[in-house]
């Protein structure tokens, strides 16, 4: 398991235990940037209200950040991920 510093705007290592089992598997190809480290990226744009190219160069690429948000909200990730906790017994089918 990694261990970050947490800041303001970051995921805790409880918080991530939770909702990774939540996140789609990585498919073939070419090896996509961490997940903790988007959704670290992707959560500090919505709290702080910035725009994408604003999110700080530790999170990766903007572009990248933004395509993975896209990608997560049209796959129902975020769905998923909000939906879950407070109703355990839904089964949500991926």
């Amino acid at each position: 398991m990694m261990t970050l510093v947490n800041r303001r705007f970051e995921l805790t290592d409880e918080e991530w235990e939770l909702l990774r089992p939540f996140l789609p598997a990585p498919s073939f190809g070419r090896p996509r940037a961490d997940d903790r480290t988007m959704l670290n990226g992707i959560v500090w744009k919505i709290r702080a209200g910035a725009a994408w190219r604003d999110v700080p160069t530790r999170y990766g690429p903007w572009q990248s950040l933004y395509t993975r948000f896209r990608r997560w909200a049209l796959d129902g990730t975020f769905t998923c991920v909000t939906l879950r906790p407070r109703a355990p017994h839904v089964v949500v089918r991926r």
